[in-house]
């Protein structure tokens, strides 16, 4: 059985704010905008690379939260439901870029090592992020859904409008491409 890792937006909402929200409280949405905002705007960094599209992904999703908080049924986790439209607003941003998924990227995957993002003691956090901005925005955003958001490949797959095999490819070339940038593995052609 696996495991999946805690999500950043595992935050727990009290039903009465969700409630007052859905009553149209502005200091209800404020509260979600506040408790959520972080969350939000780090998965839209983390999947777009830069800082405006993040606060767009943000706004776009908040505004999207505000309008259709009436379709939340109550049936998972309100943060799911939320991660939901943030991950969709940011891949809609990706598909319509230039860098995003616009490009046919498939390559054969290499499963046999596709190993693990590295914890966060085995580099400094500022070198992992510019490392993590220093791949493709596709292989970024499989990396990126696959260990801080826990979605399985066939998830990905479902949200990038890809194949399972895209997904794990991304992941596996990702994350040898992370060690190489990271210095922790030799570039290919490179003895040690």
């Amino acid at each position: 059985e696996t495991v999946k890792p805690f999500s950043p937006f595992a935050i727990d909402v009290p039903d009465s704010l969700i409630q007052r929200a859905k009553r149209g409280d502005r200091r209800a949405f404020e509260q979600i905008y506040r408790c959520f905002e972080r969350p939000i705007y780090t998965l839209g960094l983390r999947l777009c690379g830069q800082p405006s599209e993040a606060q767009d992904v943000l706004q776009d999703c908040m505004i999207k939260v505000m309008t259709r908080i009436s379709e939340f049924k109550g049936q998972s986790p309100f943060w799911g439901w939320l991660r939901q439209i943030a991950v969709n607003e940011a891949l809609m941003r990706l598909r319509r870029s230039a860098k995003g998924f616009l490009e046919e990227d498939v390559y054969e995957a290499e499963l046999t090592d596709a190993g693990c993002l590295l914890p966060p003691e085995a580099a400094e956090a500022a070198s992992l992020i510019e490392a993590l901005r220093a791949l493709p925005a596709a292989t970024r955003a499989v990396l990126w859904l696959y260990h801080a958001e826990g979605f399985t490949h066939e998830e990905i797959a479902a949200q990038t409008g890809k194949s399972i095999s895209f997904s794990k490819s991304q992941l596996s070339r990702g994350t040898r491409k992370l060690r190489q940038l990271l210095a922790l593995e030799p570039e290919q052609g490179q003895h040690t």
